[in-house]
């Protein structure tokens, strides 16, 4: 199994990592696309590290960027099999990235956007270790059907989505919004009217405000 790699930034304190943020991009963009959500998150949760791995697998529809799974076939059962391909890369580089800060695995928060909010939800709700948080921008939760058998814990999760994405409908993640309440997950959701597919001030201020609440417990680790 290939192990991710990709840019980081900080800790902006300029000490020991407390917390480890993933950010997980989207299909056919590579770890560079959202790195630079560091900076401005890192003024929230100095002493968090930034990890935005490249996705493990090239791009199958261009000649360029990256993928975490397959969608040349946009089929629910395709989607499904391409995730659990990708999570235990995912797994492996959470392992990997908390033993080398000297961290455990519950100092992790998972944010991904579009394929990577897919990758993150999928995976951050089955692990043996429940992470710090799951941000998801722009996403949707894959197989929902399956996740009562087999979610393992109950972290929290802010959805985030434009209601004029035409890429991901934000159906999605309203759909997503119901199936984790119904199994008691705590989400908190931000939809913005005339956001396309991407990240908007809104969203950026609920994932600051969402990152302060979840690192507060391990800022005295």
């Amino acid at each position: 199994m290939a192990a991710l790699d990709g840019p980081r930034w900080g800790p902006k304190s300029g000490g020991k990592p407390k917390l480890i943020v993933f950010l997980l991009h989207g299909l056919g963009a590579d770890g560079n696309d959202l790195i630079d959500l560091a900076p401005y998150w890192g003024n929230a949760v100095p002493d968090a590290l930034f990890v935005s791995p490249h996705a493990p697998e090239k791009h199958d529809g261009a000649p360029f960027g990256r993928q975490w799974f397959s969608l040349s076939d946009r089929t629910p059962a395709n989607r499904l099999a391409g995730v659990k391909m990708a999570r235990p890369v995912l797994e492996a580089a959470i392992t990997e990235e908390c033993a080398a800060a000297g961290l455990p695995e519950s100092a992790v928060v998972l944010m991904g956007f579009s394929q990577g909010a897919m990758t993150a939800l999928y995976t951050g709700l089955r692990r043996q270790v429940e992470p710090a948080g799951i941000m998801a921008y722009s996403g949707m939760l894959i197989a929902p059907e399956l996740l009562e058998a087999e979610i393992m814990g109950r972290p929290p999760v802010l959805l985030v989505h434009g209601e004029a994405d035409e890429v991901v409908p934000a159906a999605a993640s309203h759909q997503a919004e119901a199936a984790l309440r119904a199994l008691n997950v705590p989400v908190e959701a931000t939809y913005s009217e005339r956001l396309p597919h991407g990240i908007d001030d809104a969203g950026l201020a609920a994932g600051t405000l969402f990152l302060q609440r979840v690192a507060a417990p391990f800022a005295t680790a």
